[in-house]
């Protein structure tokens, strides 16, 4: 296990630092190939140490504790990707559909449709006014129940014993994106997170078959209305555009014909409905495919293009390893060699995988590449990642899930709720002068309790101490405050930088005891301020 110093990344923590304090920016320098391992044979036993294994837990999960990392690292690196891959699902609750209310947002029934059509009829007003009222109370409760939801999520990311299975799940919400302010039913938007959660490591072609049955990408995209002589092109578009192609790998023509294929496409209540009256059944031609096509067959064209694997290649590397271009077009000559090389093997790995998501993943998070020094540190966190991650890698009190999605949400990051079908552009998108101010003070809540939207005392009390453990084998007669101070460095930030160890050492130095309570969070609150701790 790595023991020594080792020195903080440069780049992005000095655009960061520079945001903070709203100095001038200067292009931070792009890695360079030799930074970057060009193969993707699997990383040695004896290369697996602390720093690769809290790699992989933060970017394959939400980061963990000291003794987590160092469980991982002593396992080496199949059986630690095996565990996250493949962690037993009896280890944590699976979701129920029983777990929400499906019928908040229920179609009429009969016998109410009925009296509105007579209300309406006999211009009876204080009967339609009362089914009004009816209708927004039901819309209250389902805003209300879609709080409840993303409570239930960030909890399930909070605790779950599969960080991989969520971290997959949040990846394809973001990539799927769907918003529950075109949805307005809370119980499809939940529907649609146990589907990314089931198939989220299974087969993409599953994913795209799943997704033009889905109640909320229906409606969302407004298919649920596309009828034969009167096609929607909204799914049929984004489908290939930002979902499995990307601009440019498709026609128009080709949007046109998805829209006939997808026509009928629809759904009743809770449930996918082929509303084969509203299909359109004429020939149709579709990326080269010709015939009497439907939705399934308008994604196996999708799935046979050779623009489908590299696109979505290029968006999971994009999450779990570092910024690249969402496609080719956007510039993939700038990207070193080695980047290039991997990209494209990893596209034919993903066709020769009959597209299971799994087994891409295996060889990614095994290969000398993931763990490239130009990658560890790099990655800036998202509202998601920041919040999780400092809660599950520093074992603060959860203390106030509302709050949290408040501040999740001023970060950019609204659960259920993507900006538009593009998703969250994550990357440098997050951090700006606002952002930062929120996310030190969220951590300055998860760390004390204080909050700025609340007042009174403080929530429970946080207790730090645990973190040093493992110093000197637990003897605490051997802790000083250097050692101290090394020792959350390199569990906050991946590692000792002199700069950072300088300004913990002005505090803990102070402190009668190293070991104290109020020292630790004193210190913590220090480098949680710091640029680094944004970084992953």
């Amino acid at each position: 296990m790595h023991t020594g110093s080792t020195p903080m990344p440069q780049g992005l923590a000095a655009r960061l630092a520079q945001i903070i304090t709203g100095a001038p920016i200067a292009d931070d320098p792009e890695p360079s190939g030799d930074e970057i391992e060009s193969s993707l044979r699997p990383i040695a036993r004896k290369d697996f140490g602390y720093d690769q294994a809290r790699h992989l837990l933060w970017r394959a999960g939400f980061g963990g504790t000291s003794a987590q990392v160092r469980y991982l690292a002593d396992l080496g690196p199949e059986r630690a990707v095996d565990i996250l891959l493949n962690d037993d699902k009896s280890t944590y609750p699976e979701p129920s559909l029983d777990q929400f209310d499906r019928d908040l947002m229920r179609p009429a029934t009969a016998e109410e449709a009925e009296a509105q059509r007579r209300a309406r009829r006999e211009r009876d007003e204080e009967t339609l006014a009362r089914l009004q009222e009816e209708r927004q109370k039901r819309e209250r409760l389902d805003r209300q129940q879609l709080r409840e939801l993303q409570r239930w999520w960030l909890t399930r990311m909070i605790e779950t014993s599969r960080p991989l299975e969520e971290k997959l799940t949040l990846f394809w919400h973001g990539h799927f994106a769907t918003s529950y302010r075109g949805v307005e039913d809370s119980f499809h938007m939940y529907m649609q997170n146990l589907m990314f959660r089931s198939n989220g490591m299974g087969s993409f072609r599953d994913l795209l078959k799943g997704l033009i049955r889905d109640p909320a990408m229906l409606k969302y995209l407004n298919n649920d209305r596309s009828r034969k002589g009167r096609p929607n092109e909204n799914l049929a578009r984004e489908i290939m555009e930002l979902f499995s192609l990307g601009l440019g790998n498709y026609s128009e023509n080709d949007i046109k014909e998805g829209a006939r294929a997808l026509t009928g496409y629809t759904y009743k209540d809770d449930d996918f409905n082929f509303d084969q009256r509203n299909h359109d059944n004429g020939s149709k031609a579709i990326l080269g495919h010709t015939g009497n096509l439907d939705g399934d067959e308008f994604v196996e064209a999708i799935l046979a293009n050779p623009a489908c694997a590299p696109f979505v290649v290029r968006r999971l590397y994009n999450f779990f390893v570092a910024d690249v271009p969402p496609d080719e077009r956007g510039g993939d000559t700038a990207l070193p060699t080695p980047q290039r090389a991997v990209l494209r093997n990893l596209a034919n790995e993903w066709r020769s995988r009959n597209y299971f998501v799994k087994p891409v993943l295996k060889k990614l998070f095994l290969s000398e590449h993931f763990y490239s020094p130009a990658f560890i540190g790099q990655q800036i966190k998202s509202p998601a990642q920041l919040v999780v991650g400092s809660i599950r890698s520093l074992n603060t009190p959860v203390r106030d899930l509302n709050i949290l999605l408040d501040a999740m949400d001023r970060m950019g990051q609204n659960l259920m709720m993507p900006p538009s079908v593009k998703g969250w552009d994550g990357g440098r998108s997050w951090v700006n002068t606002t952002t930062m101010f929120v996310r030190q003070n969220v951590l300055t809540y998860l760390l004390t309790g204080m909050s700025t939207n609340r007042r009174g005392k403080p929530d429970a009390q946080y207790d730090p101490t645990h973190l040093l453990a493992d110093i000197d084998g637990g003897d605490a007669a051997k802790r000083d405050a250097e050692r101290v101070v090394e020792h959350l460095l390199r569990q906050t930030l991946g590692g000792v930088r002199s700069s950072a160890k300088e300004v913990c050492m002005d505090v803990m130095g102070k402190a009668k005891d190293p070991s104290d309570r109020e020292a630790i969070v004193a210190t913590l609150l220090l480098i949680t301020a710091m640029p680094e701790y944004q970084l992953c």
